[in-house]
């Protein structure tokens, strides 16, 4: 099967395989709900982007009509492989228009673009103006403001809690890999690309990680001071395939979902979430 894998709909809480409606096994009191993205291939990087046209060095003002990002509706969350924290996103952080983030960028800097309604879509800032990203199943180094077709986007150096290898690993990297497609393909997504290029680890990869025991990663869903939820996975690959699925529809129906899954079987409560 090699890296050419099958994309199949994602579970939705409701499908998902767990001996308690709230997610907890009774022996150990730890929660249970996770998906496997083993036979899946990624989000953002087809769908998403069906709408764009073939990015060009001679085009850079391509308008298309997006509904604004809107920060209330991100997802707080954090990602923990044992009892160490991966990764943390807080909401409130600002985005720029592309010309802004010219400004600001440094070769080696991860960027992420958002909009509304569509999976987040990270690249690699290489310097000259350009950055180098995972689109449509290859990897492509285009001039910034084609890839950012108008959406906002940010600095995402921190969320990721790894070591950074030296902004001129990053950037080889990335450019060694321009024009890979496919079969030839390590990654599953923008993200994943990314993030590999910045940090190094083969946990980015696609089968990176071996899917058997206990699921060592936990993703926090924060919903608010008062209520979480948690799910826990088998690889990193997972976790951000999930992540990246409830960064596309939003934190509000991210709620509706887990409580449509909870409501199955008895009114949901507030015991239902973790407490912070």
């Amino acid at each position: 099967m090699g890296n050419q894998v099958e994309k199949l709909t994602h579970l939705n809480y409701a499908e998902v395989p767990t001996s308690d409606p709230n997610g907890f096994e009774p022996d150990d009191d730890v929660p249970r709900i996770g998906v496997s993205y083993i036979f899946s291939n990624d989000d953002g990087d087809d769908d998403q982007d069906d709408h764009m046209d073939h990015f060009s060095s001679e085009n850079h003002a391509v308008s298309h009509e997006e509904k604004p990002f809107d920060p209330q509706d991100e997802l707080e969350c954090a990602v923990y492989y044992r009892e160490e924290c991966a990764y943390e996103r807080n909401t409130g952080d600002a985005t720029h228009s592309a010309e802004s983030l010219l400004n600001n960028c440094r070769p080696g800097d991860l960027l992420e673009f958002v909009a509304t309604g569509q999976y987040p879509h990270w690249a690699v800032y290489v310097g000259d103006f350009q950055v180098v990203h995972l689109h449509r199943a290859e990897i492509k180094n285009n001039f910034l403001t084609d890839v950012s077709q108008g959406k906002k986007g940010r600095i995402v150096n921190g969320l990721y809690r790894y070591r950074a290898l030296p902004p001129e690993v990053i950037v080889r990297n990335a450019l060694d890999h321009v024009g890979s497609r496919d079969r030839e393909l390590y990654w599953r997504n923008s993200e994943c690309f990314a993030a590999w290029c910045r940090f190094g680890k083969r946990e980015f990869k696609i089968g990176g990680e071996i899917r058997i025991g206990k699921q060592p990663y936990r993703l926090k869903l924060l919903f608010s001071e008062k209520k979480s939820h948690v799910l826990e996975f088998q690889s990193l690959e997972d976790v951000i395939m999930e992540k990246r699925r409830n960064d596309q529809i939003g934190k509000d129906a991210v709620m509706r979902e887990l409580a449509n899954h909870l409501n199955a079987t008895h009114e949901i409560k507030d015991e239902d979430y973790v407490k912070c």
